[in-house]
């Protein structure tokens, strides 16, 4: 009877030990990470408006993966190697952004997605997003806090109210445990810890990772990104909201003046008369 019992209850242990194993197994290997990226003019470009100033000329402009985007995406990295995650990118763009979606894929990403549309606004591109989402579930949604085009800041955080789900902007630190979730985020004057559970959007900045953790495509990477799907699909049937009139660039800096250190009248004249902040 001992010897009978003393099998049921190792039979049991083992298991259970299979059971976390593979409860553990399915978590990670199957965590699924979308990495949304921007295609936007590197900043060292120059910038020029076409068509009465009413369009952004790309003639010469180098474009790149945005640098928030791309810090989240090497932080998807990261849990890719360490915890097996699969990672999609997603793109609302026209072909000229496959470039930077190939970028992504030599970088590491399993698969691209490319919505077949101009950007035109933050809300037409979280909708787009948004709709995709609804019939493609992840686990974890990774954003950069903003673009540095328009600087708009607001497409990870419609996309979490469209969808319903939790959003944490500003994040400088993400740890992933089957589905808790221990983050930071910056605030003024320090940081706010946070813990939750997936599905989860963040909006990823430098701190998620630091500068000298980003990636350089390798010629291996170059070589397999151009064997991983990248799918493009036509636009859900949404109108954008707004309109751009115009742009303009900002005004040329004026001349510098010098003033000796020994000529306070003058240095006070300059300041109240044509600087006015006194």
């Amino acid at each position: 009877m001992f010897l009978f019992l003393k099998k049921i209850l190792c039979t049991h242990s083992i298991f259970i030990n299979f059971t976390y194993i593979w409860r553990n197994i399915i978590t990670q290997v199957f965590m699924k990470v979308l990495v949304c990226i921007s295609h936007v003019p590197d900043t060292t470009s120059k910038i020029n408006f076409i068509e009465d100033d009413t369009k952004f000329d790309v003639q010469g402009v180098q474009f790149v993966i945005n640098p928030n985007d791309e810090f989240g995406l090497t932080r998807a990295m990261w849990l890719k190697e360490k915890q097996g995650a699969s990672i999609d990118v997603i793109n609302v763009g026209n072909q000229s952004s496959e470039p930077t979606l190939r970028k992504a894929l030599a970088i590491g990403a399993d698969r691209a997605i490319r919505i077949n549309s101009d950007p035109n606004d933050g809300f037409f591109v979280a909708k787009q997003i948004s709709e995709y989402i609804k019939n493609n579930t992840y686990d974890l949604i990774i954003a950069g806090r903003e673009s540095i085009d328009y600087n708009g800041a607001m497409v990870p955080g419609l996309i979490a109210g469209f969808l319903n789900i939790n959003y944490v902007t500003n994040c400088i630190k993400l740890e992933i445990d089957n589905e808790n979730v221990l983050l930071d985020r910056e605030i003024d004057g320090g940081k706010e810890t946070l813990k939750g559970k997936l599905p989860l959007i963040i909006g990823g900045q430098k701190g998620l990772v630091e500068e000298s953790d980003l990636r350089i495509p390798n010629m291996r990477g170059i070589m397999q990104a151009r064997q991983k799907p990248l799918e493009v699909i036509e636009p859900y049937d949404f109108n954008s909201n707004t309109e751009t009139l115009k742009f303009q660039k900002p005004l040329p800096k004026q001349a510098v003046k010098l003033v000796d250190s020994e000529n306070l009248d003058e240095l006070i004249n300059l300041l109240h008369n044509e600087a006015k902040v006194l």
